[in-house]
């Protein structure tokens, strides 16, 4: 009897993760407190963000809130923080959180509008490396409005749109047919490749889309959560923070650019894949069908979807309300407008933001064990110590070394928390927080492409139902991110040496950004 109720216990914990990884957490929750209590609290802090970040890593193997939300339980209960901790880290962070329920919610409202404008792209532009170009600028123009993480769960929906349709009609029609379910292509080998081909042909659109909501969402502080914990220690609005940003976020965008068309352009690292002859017609066909039943309401919702779009983007350039409200507001105009008053249709919204929103709190339990733990202090200490020319590659380089294995949003809000000790403290000036708040953003966000769980949307795309779709997995994802991550870190790491400080003198002599709370401009050296 207890060998069948401890085989039960074993089914039941983390659910159909394998037992290897299910021991290795246990092994973490048995660990931890005797790390803490018998040997150091700092060595038991490190310990669980080293835990926390293999969760990450596994995230294929187990959605990374339940292993890491019971590491984050376990260090309230044995003292690292306190949930007092937490909710202070929650309520300072609650636009970010907001953001996410609410945008992604918002845009799911738009889908329609969005599935017809990808479509009539990839229907029109029948060069890969326009269209591979095209989806990387769409990707991070949007991530500059609306936020890395809303811009991928479009593409993500548009994509499964793409694949569901193609996949329905090669097999044989059948509406209820499940994607998942590839058994009417088993034995018929070209049938086989052409799946394969138009995989390969979503991965690398799906990889430059995850790459331009980088090299956009760097840009803007609504482009990524990190950036508005950021912007609002810096007491940044929208303007301010574009041009502050620019030294750095401009040339890396175009550099970005240049390596999307050479590595289509060559074939390298698993881009260059063509739409398949047979896909393009099926889609073509599914367009055209679709534009021959659309009648006045579907136009007009078309239409009405469109101006909410041209709202939601002058709202966040102007900075009418706060982001999540924004957000909110799409979801009233979206719904009201066209049509959809049933509480469950509404409820669907919601599916893919709030675990993610439910992930990003336990990050805030983990940034409070790093807070109260002082995890980060020696690093941070060191690279103050260091002259102010050095500060900002170092904080550049740690951010995104940090970023690339952990998630940026928890190293951004540590390490700005960090600068805007020392900047209360005395130990460095207002005009170097403003450069090293500009440097921990570029890091947080430039080389933390390298993996799936340094960009929060990269995790979001490794985690959605599109990935095993298309067969992406973490270390697939990692090779083909790897040219990006190398031009774009190198790229950004020479901005931040040796044109950021330049132009920001510039900028101040100008008169073009008005510093906070000072009356005087940086000096010209």
């Amino acid at each position: 009897m207890d060998m069948t109720y401890k085989s039960a216990f074993v089914k039941n914990f983390l659910g159909q993760s394998p037992v290897w990884y299910k021991l290795t957490i246990l092994a973490f929750l048995i660990i931890n407190p005797l790390i803490y209590f018998l040997v150091s609290p700092f060595l038991a802090g490190w310990l669980l963000v080293i835990e926390f970040i293999f969760t990450l890593g596994m995230a294929l193997k187990c959605y990374p809130l339940q292993p890491g939300g019971l590491l984050a339980i376990e260090a309230v209960m044995i003292g690292m923080t306190s949930a007092e901790r937490i909710g202070e880290e929650i309520a300072s962070n609650l636009e970010v959180i907001l953001l996410l329920i609410f945008m992604v919610a918002g845009i799911y409202f738009m889908k329609q509008l969005l599935l017809f404008v990808f479509t009539k792209l990839l229907l029109n532009i029948r060069s890969k490396i326009a269209l591979s170009l095209s989806f990387c600028l769409a990707a991070a123009f949007l991530s500059a409005f609306l936020d890395a993480l809303t811009v991928i769960a479009v593409v993500i929906s548009v994509s499964v749109g793409f694949y569901s349709i193609y996949h329905r009609v090669a097999s044989s029609n059948d509406e209820a047919s499940d994607v998942n379910d590839d058994s009417s292509f088993t034995g018929d080998q070209q049938r086989q490749g052409i799946l394969e081909q138009f995989r390969a042909f979503l991965r690398s659109l799906m990889m430059h889309a995850g790459v331009g909501t980088a090299l956009g969402g760097v840009m803007t502080m609504v482009g990524e959560p990190q950036n508005l914990i950021i912007a609002k220690s810096a007491d940044w609005q929208f303007a301010d923070f574009f041009l502050r940003v620019s030294p750095v976020s401009v040339p890396v965008f175009f550099c970005g650019l240049a390596v999307c068309f050479l590595v289509e352009r060559f074939r390298l690292f698993g881009y260059g894949a063509q739409l398949p002859h047979p896909v393009f017609e099926v889609l073509k066909k599914y367009d055209q069908q679709n534009s021959a039943k659309r009648d006045k309401q579907e136009r007009i919702k078309l239409f009405v979807q469109a101006i909410i779009g041209v709202w939601l983007i002058a709202a966040l350039a102007f900075h009418l309300a706060e982001v999540g409200l924004i957000g909110l507001s799409v979801i009233i105009f979206a719904t009201a407008l066209c049509g959809v008053t049933d509480e469950h249709a509404i409820g669907k919204a919601f599916q893919d933001s709030l675990p993610f929103t439910a992930l990003l709190t336990v990050f805030f339990a983990v940034v409070a064990v790093i807070i109260e733990q002082h995890l980060f202090s020696p690093i941070v200490h060191f690279v103050l110590q260091a002259q102010p020319s050095d500060q900002l590659s170092l904080f550049y380089l740690f951010n995104g070394l940090l970023s690339s294995v952990s998630d940026n949003v928890f190293v951004g809000t540590v390490y700005i928390n960090e600068a805007k000790a020392a900047l209360e403290s005395g130990a460095i000036s207002l005009q170097q927080f403003e450069l090293l708040a500009v440097a921990i953003n570029t890091g947080t966000n430039l080389p933390s492409v390298a993996t799936p769980n340094g960009q929060a949307a990269f995790l979001f795309l490794l985690t959605s139902s599109l990935a095993p779709l298309i067969c992406l997995s973490y270390g697939r994802m990692v090779w083909m991110a790897l040219p990006y991550t190398v031009v774009m870190t190198l790229t950004g790491w020479l901005c931040v040496q040796y044109l950021l400080p330049d132009m920001t003198i510039w900028f101040s002599n100008m008169h073009w950004i008005a510093l906070p709370n000072v009356n005087e401009v940086i000096p010209v050296h």
